[in-house]
């Protein structure tokens, strides 16, 4: 599918920013989190790259207290082998496991769950789709948004989860839970 994909990498960068929508209710999450010093991952089978500069275009710099940990990109000069000619795409996606996710986030999140560290913080997890189905059981509570694939699996496979529609949802169960000093697992 990405082979279609023939722009440069900074054009396809600016074609994102143009055109992508954001739930607005995400800026207000990362500000109550980077108050209360709440670390947050960004886990996603998408480009590094492409989420900082997406994240850095919503929240009007570069966050703080944001990690993300994704596939990358690998840089590509020269002659196309395959047609002879020169490539007008300079970039290719470079996968961060061999799984089939391409980014098996089940394997990014284990380490911390599998700790048992008394002061262990709790790990929410919100998603929506395919690439978060491994990462569904791993987790101490579940975010899964309404209507999407996730939902559907966490149902079928007796997951729990809290569903949600906005981050203001899923911000008012964090803050709820905070608040009443339960951040351990």
């Amino acid at each position: 599918m990405l082979d279609s994909v023939q722009l440069p990498f900074n054009r396809c960068i600016q074609a994102l920013k143009e055109n992508i929508q954001f739930d607005s209710h995400f800026v207000a999450f990362y500000h109550w989190a980077k108050e209360h010093e709440v670390p947050i991952v960004v886990l996603s089978s998408g480009m590094a790259p492409v989420i900082q500069s997406l994240l850095e275009e919503l929240l009007g710099g570069k966050p703080e207290n944001l990690y993300v940990v994704a596939n990358d990109i690998k840089p590509l000069r020269g002659i196309d082998k395959d047609c002879g000619s020169i490539r007008n795409r300079d970039w290719e996606l470079t996968f961060r496991d061999n799984s089939h996710f391409g980014h098996d986030k089940s394997l990014a999140i284990r380490p911390y769950t599998e700790s048992r560290s008394r002061d262990r913080p709790i790990l929410f997890y919100a998603g929506d789709g395919v690439s978060d189905l491994s990462a569904a059981s791993e987790t101490d509570i579940l975010f899964a948004k309404s209507g999407m694939g996730l939902v559907e699996h966490c149902e079928r496979e007796g997951i729990p989860f809290a569903p949600f529609d906005t981050w203001a949802s899923v911000l008012s169960a964090v803050q709820v839970i905070y608040e009443a000093g339960s951040t351990e697992a």
